[in-house]
């Protein structure tokens, strides 16, 4: 098979844990664009949070695109323009905050490229620093949020949350629901996964599903290892998904993106 398409979740997946891409990494990707494949970069991250990324591997130049807020907004990087995006109404995000006080949870959504939040949390903390965005903490999160937003996160301790997830599931069917790390369980509009946005993304490009890998770690990329022809698990995969998808390489700390390109791209 000739694949035409890579997408890379960003965290524990490309990048290692200081969130940098390593050398090997960087270089297989490099030549994997010089050979005309597609890399996209799928993550759970705001868009802005993840320019940094597609800068260093010369999306642009290689006309790409990214995939951010879990698949509710396509970028095309050499544009800088977003030729998908979809929101979570006002309403919806209320009644998240209502579920969120009566479940004992924290929430955040994002607002004017801050991170908006009502209360705080060492996990909320892990988000700011994943995306270099600042912390507005605000008296009344229904007051603030008037206007549709990409996507909201609750958070709290990992055995709560993998406990709140198939009961959140059940209670808000209108939703797509996803855990990315132990402490983040993700929420946006119906239909917004990464898989979808995959599929969005490929019908533009006329590539064909079984012409597409897709590299991931975590719960929120189940659907897109699941959808593409080649779905890579990095070694350090949440253990209950190790069985659904087709290979498992080494983690994110051994250059396993670059195992997935050596194997499948550049052979």
């Amino acid at each position: 098979m000739q694949y035409k398409m890579l997408v890379l979740d960003l965290d524990d997946t490309l990048l290692r844990d200081d969130y940098s891409i390593s050398e090997r990494n960087k270089q297989c990707l490099m030549k994997a664009q010089e050979q005309g494949v597609f890399v996209v970069l799928a993550s759970g991250r705001p868009t802005q949070a993840m320019m940094q990324y597609a800068e260093e591997l010369e999306l642009a130049k290689y006309s790409s695109y990214i995939i951010s807020y879990n698949g509710a907004i396509i970028t095309d990087i050499k544009s800088g323009q977003s030729i998908f995006e979809q929101t979570l109404n006002k309403q919806e995000i209320h009644d998240l905050y209502d579920y969120s006080k009566s479940n004992d949870l924290h929430i955040l959504t994002y607002k004017n490229n801050e991170i908006l939040t009502e209360t705080e949390s060492e996990y909320i903390d892990i988000e700011k620093n994943l995306t270099g965005m600042p912390i507005n903490k605000v008296p009344s999160f229904k007051a603030e949020v008037q206007e549709p937003a990409v996507k909201c996160i609750l958070l709290e301790d990992p055995i709560k949350l993998k406990n709140i997830e198939p009961l959140l599931k059940a209670d808000k069917t209108d939703l797509s629901v996803a855990i990315s790390k132990p402490f983040f369980l993700e929420v946006m509009p119906k239909g917004i996964d990464k898989a979808a946005s995959i599929q969005r993304l490929g019908e533009r490009l006329n590539i064909k599903q079984e012409e597409i890998i897709a590299v991931g770690n975590a719960g929120n990329d189940l659907t897109m290892v699941e959808y593409a022809g080649l779905g890579v698990w990095v070694d350090n995969v949440t253990p209950e998904l190790r069985d659904k998808g087709d290979a498992i390489v080494s983690s994110n700390n051994d250059d396993g993106v670059a195992e997935v390109v050596e194997q499948y791209i550049l052979n």
